[in-house]
């Protein structure tokens, strides 16, 4: 089994390193290298490094190696390639790249490699191996979305506390709703699974009515106590909560992570909670419902059920989300909660300085 070599560095070499990972004007291949360099330095092995830098860990093993043998020599300058020289003068390459992250095509939301070709009259071979290269897919997209909360440390702290160290005494249940799911029948007879022939069903579908589905996940067992409504407001969510009060053992407090949703914060509700001094809210920082554990089981429930579900009537739907949860309650497993605040707010720091955002506060 091969060991990648521990990398250890001098001061003027981490300085020098850093200026490149910094470096704006830096070549994005330098940035890369000199990041793998500076991350195996801090004791990180190839295949976390390649996670967090968006690479691949033979890169990494790469890069490591070399600059193992060769210092910082080894970073700075690329290792002779077989074959002639190429014969596209660096300024048409330069050209390429600065139209590919610029501009966009007259007629497109995005470069393709021949509307690129055409443009700037090369192959659109030459156009793929300059991005390739470079690391750049203007046909790709990938979503973020950064919290805007003021308290957003304070709330984050608040509930990654709760689900590493539930308090004594006490559940802790994230609650949330799954609203608008629909009871879709398709307009033909769905044709079943054969060897080499996946199930299919008809493209259009007939809505039977939809349901409003208020779940609580218990974290540390993993149980859902869950029940319908026909709409979600702050009635409802009322009657949810009493159906909790009903649900779990009077003795215990009942802390609750929560979204930032309206109806979680109305008059009513807070004068309930008043009255009912178990319950304790825990509201999630806006932006960030992947802090809402029952999400991840939203997530389950609508790929087990919903997405190639069929429901003839809304009262259908509602007997099947009943169930689920009831066959789930038989073995529940709960979500096993690792990450704390601290390794939560680097990677946000990290990702804030991947899109431009660094000081800006969360």
């Amino acid at each position: 089994m091969r060991v990648a070599p521990a990398i250890s560095l001098a001061a003027e070499e981490r300085r020098q390193l850093e200026s490149w990972a910094r470096g704006r004007s830096t070549p994005f291949r330098i940035v890369l290298r000199a990041r793998i360099v500076l991350r195996a330095a801090d004791g990180l092995q190839n295949k976390q490094i390649a996670a967090e830098l968006n690479t691949q860990p033979n890169t990494c093993a790469l890069w490591r190696g070399r600059f193992h043998r060769l210092r910082l020599a080894g970073i700075e300058r690329d290792a002779p390639r077989p074959g002639g020289p190429s014969t596209l003068p660096d300024a048409k390459i330069r050209a390429i790249v600065h139209d590919t992250l610029h501009t966009k095509p007259y007629n497109a939301t995005q470069w393709s490699v021949r509307l690129m070709a055409a443009k700037h009259g090369v192959s659109p071979d030459t156009v793929a191996r300059i991005w390739r290269a470079r690391r750049l897919q203007p046909d790709r997209v990938t979503h973020y979305k950064l919290s805007t909360d003021r308290h957003f440390e304070e709330k984050l702290r608040d509930v990654v506390a709760l689900y590493l160290n539930p308090p004594e005494h006490a559940l802790v249940l994230s609650v949330d709703e799954k609203t608008q799911i629909q009871a879709l029948d398709r307009t033909q007879s769905i044709l079943p699974l054969r060897p080499g022939i996946p199930e299919r069903q008809t493209h259009d579908y007939r809505r039977n009515g939809t349901t409003d589905l208020f779940a609580a996940l218990e974290v540390v067992e993993g149980r859902i106590i869950g029940e319908c409504h026909k709409r979600h407001r702050a009635r409802e969510f009322l009657a949810f909560l009493r159906t909790l009060d009903r649900s779990t053992p009077p003795e215990l407090d009942l802390h609750l992570v929560l979204d930032n949703r309206s109806t979680h914060k109305t008059p009513e509700v807070k004068r309930w909670v008043l009255r009912h001094p178990r319950f304790h809210f825990h509201f999630v920082p806006t932006g960030s419902s992947w802090l809402n554990q029952v999400e991840r089981w939203f997530n389950d429930l609508t790929y087990r059920q919903i997405r190639q579900g069929t429901f003839h009537s809304e009262r259908e739907l509602i007997e099947t989300l009943k169930l689920y949860i009831e066959r789930y309650n038989e073995i529940p497993r709960p979500f096993h909660w690792r990450a704390t605040a601290d390794e939560i707010l680097a990677r946000i720091t990290r990702s804030r300085l991947n899109v431009g955002l660094a000081g800006t506060g969360h």
